[in-house]
Formats: structure tokens, C-alpha cells, sequence
């Protein structure tokens, strides 16, 4: 059992999207984060996550992601930590609008699952009351808006 969930992002990536249509059917999309980014909101576990023990950001410094949207699934390959494997991940599109600044967004909300320890980071720990301090599977849930490039 695990006590509570821990949320987190990483606050430097970058990511496109190149559609030929407007509702991103077989869109290519490419997704970069730097490891040494990643914010949990806790310094400590910050710099555990960043470490040998889990994302090793020295050897590894970036996590990538390169797909395309087939229906409501982002299929493709998501490398961690030096290991690349196939992942599925669900997308909700909420659709193209322009703001009050002249932009033309598009909007996503992209969720999925994968197993940490398929990508090597398999640190793990018991607490006193035999609870697992940290699980091995991890839910994604991004919530993504696009602007359009001319």
C-alpha cells in the first residue's frame, strides 16, 4: 500500500506537433524534458529522483517521447534513463480556438501508465509498517495546449 500520491513536473522540456489536418489525426509528436527539471515541490526527493536512483541525471539528462495520434491514442516510444519502449497513452482533444491574442491553440488532456522499473529506476524501500514508499507503477496525466507556428 502506498501512503499517498506524490505529484510532480519537470519545469524545462520543450514539444511540437505537426498535423496536416485540424483534428491532429496522425500528427507527429515530439516531447523533450531535462531531468534536472523535475519540480515535486520537495528539494530533498527532488535530488533523490535526480540521482543514481532513479533518473540518474548526470549519465541521462533528458527524457524524450516520439509518436503520432491514431484515434484517441498517442502510440510511440518513450526513452528513460537510456532505455527506449512502446508506449500507449490516451488523448482527449478538446479542440482548435483562438485567443484573445491572436493565437490558434489546440488543446489535449493525455494520460497513461508506465512501470519505472522497466526504465531501470528501481530504488525501492519499505516503510515501518511494511507500506512500499514508492510504487513501481507511474500514472501520467499532462495537460498540453499547442499554439499554431505559421
Amino acid at each position: 500500500m502506498v501512503i499517498s500520491t506524490v505529484t510532480g513536473y519537470f519545469r524545462e522540456f520543450e514539444g511540437s506537433a505537426e498535423a496536416e489536418t485540424e483534428d491532429f489525426q496522425g500528427a507527429k509528436v515530439k516531447f523533450s524534458a531535462k531531468i534536472d527539471s523535475i519540480d515535486t515541490n520537495q528539494k530533498d526527493r527532488d535530488a533523490h529522483l535526480k540521482s543514481a536512483d532513479f533518473f540518474d541525471a548526470e549519465n541521462h539528462p533528458n527524457l524524450t517521447f516520439e509518436g503520432h495520434i491514431q484515434g484517441d491514442e498517442l502510440v510511440g516510444e518513450i526513452s528513460i534513463r537510456g532505455t527506449k519502449k512502446p508506449i500507449t497513452l490516451a488523448v482527449d482533444f478538446g479542440g482548435v480556438a483562438g485567443d484573445p491574442y491572436g493565437n490558434t491553440k489546440a488543446g489535449f488532456e493525455i494520460s497513461g501508465k508506465l512501470n519505472r522499473k522497466e526504465f531501470g529506476l528501481t530504488w525501492s524501500a519499505v516503510t515501518e509498517a511494511g507500506s512500499v514508499v514508492v510504487s513501481d507503477q507511474v500514472r501520467l496525466l499532462l495537460s498540453v495546449q499547442l499554439v499554431k507556428q505559421a
